[in-house]
Formats: structure tokens, sequence, C-alpha cells
């Protein structure tokens, strides 16, 4: 064998070794971010009640937990998590498809490693969900019924997630928290 040959062999052996086929060591700078706690959730929506011009379905309070993905280790300040955002989007409980567009809105706060952030009165539905169908279609001076299922009430389920970066930089989002509401006119 070519001495070339030996060596890339050995290069190759040397490399191969040194490679760990876990990653996540790295995602998510050793944290994992969860939505711990709900309490004032809405589970009914009258559109036509709400002061039109304050339009927002809110949630009472959310609780954020930052977890050490790894129990042997000790957190760092660098694990906390700065949340940036969060992140509402919406699917049907019933048979119509029509969905209000997506709720994105900026956040701060800092969840601390093995702590938890609360946020309180968080927003979940602003005007511009109630300014469009299928919830417009509720409103009074629109007919008071989903044109696209005919009926009289919307069953949508909120899906909600929150995003931040650790004090060193990588970004973690916690699974989205799922829960219903119904709308009626």
């Amino acid at each position: 064998m070519k001495p070339t040959r030996f060596i890339a062999l050995g290069l190759l052996a040397v490399s191969l070794l040194g490679c760990e086929g876990r990653t996540d060591r790295t995602d998510g700078g050793g944290v994992l971010l969860s939505i711990s706690d709900f309490d004032g959730l809405p589970i009914l929506l009258a559109v036509n009640s709400v002061d039109p011009t304050f339009r927002f379905l809110q949630i009472g309070e959310v609780q954020i937990t930052n977890v050490v993905k790894n129990p042997d280790i000790v957190g760092s300040i660098l694990m906390n998590v700065e949340i940036e955002s969060y992140e509402v989007t919406y699917t049907r409980g019933d048979t119509g498809t029509i969905v209000p567009p997506t709720f994105v809105r900026g956040l701060f706060g800092v969840v601390p490693v093995s702590g938890v952030y609360t946020v309180e009165n968080l927003p979940v539905l602003a005007p511009e969900q109630f300014n469009v169908p299928p919830i417009s279609d509720l409103l009074f001076e629109n007919g008071g019924f989903d044109k696209e299922t005919g009926s009289r009430q919307i069953v949508l389920n909120f899906h909600l997630r929150f995003f931040g970066r650790t004090l060193s930089g990588d970004a973690v989002q916690t699974a989205p928290a799922s829960f219903t509401v119904t709308v009626t006119p």
C-alpha cells in the first residue's frame, strides 16, 4: 500500500472516531423552553359584546419555563432565555376551513435558567383577526353567522408558541400549546 493511501485512511479513521452522532448538545443552548401553565383561558367570545375600539382577546396569565436539557449539568446565566416574540395560529374545530390571519407580536422578558417567566393579559386575538372572516362574519352588521358554514358559532383552536434566544445566542422556542374558544355573535 502506498504511503499516501495509508495516511488518507488514517486521517479518515481519526475523523470518524472524533465525530459524535448527537446534535442535541448544541441545539437551543442546552435548554428547553416550555409553556408550563395557563390561567384565565378564554373559552367563549361574543364578538358583538367587545368594544369595537378595543377588540382584543387575552389570556389572563401564561407561564414559560426554562429547563436544562441535561439534568447532570448545572445551569449558567448564559442559558437564560430572552423572549423576543410570540405567535398564535388558528385552526377550525368545526366544519369550516377559513381561519383568521396569524397573530405575531414582539415580547420582552427573560426566562431564567431553571426558572419561570410569567406574562399577564397576553393578547391572542386583535383587530386584524376581528375585522376579517370568519370572525367578522359574526358581527351583527355582517349578518351574525359564518358565511362559510351557515352556523351562528365558530369553534376556533388557538396554537400559541414563544420564541427567544439564550444569552449565548442560541435560538429556542416552545412547542405549541393549544386551547379552543367558541366564537358567537
